[in-house]
């Protein structure tokens, strides 16, 4: 069981980082600034984000870096605890690979970099999305949905059996 969420993490994470370095890096982004991809729906804009979502609680302080990057991996820590004790489904498997690959991707920009690295900008229908983000933030978006929707379904675990239910002792 948890070797297929391993296994979805590593893919996310490896993911993550390739397309950062490919983009950020190998297309030079950082000095680019913007490049049209399909625009207005998808555009590559250079974002440093050192808060969490929509730069939420971003600050320059360097403590505030090492005090997300701590959340984070204690985040990684429970979801991967509450997988394995509780046991979950095939989608909920694929949920907390989803989030703990995204959340570790993360952790190693603010580590390496200081700040994530956001790069996706995508615009649709006149409105335009003035935020940028990564595969890493959709993955962990992805995930924590899909740990909602599908932790506690006993009709997806993958060996097909319910799980018993706790006795309360007096």
């Amino acid at each position: 069981m948890m070797r297929r969420v391993f296994l979805i993490a590593a893919v996310i994470f490896v993911v993550d980082q390739i397309t950062k370095l490919v983009v950020v890096f190998g297309l030079n982004l950082i000095e680019r600034g913007e490049i049209d991809v399909l625009p207005p729906y998808l555009v590559f804009r250079m974002a440093w984000n050192r808060g969490i979502n929509f730069g939420l609680l971003s600050s320059n302080a360097e403590a505030m870096r090492w005090v997300l990057v701590a959340v984070a991996l204690a985040i990684t820590v429970w979801v991967w605890l509450w997988v394995r004790r509780d046991g979950a489904g095939f989608w909920g498997q694929v949920s907390a690979g989803l989030l703990i690959g995204g959340a570790l991707g993360n952790v190693v920009d603010r580590v390496a970099y200081g700040a994530v690295a956001d790069f996706l900008n995508m615009s649709c229908c006149g409105i335009e999305n003035p935020y940028a983000f990564n595969v890493a933030d959709i993955s962990i978006f992805a995930g924590a949905i899909g740990l909602v929707l599908f932790s506690g379904d006993p009709k997806g675990r993958a060996d097909g059996k319910a799980k018993p239910a706790r006795r309360k002792t007096p």
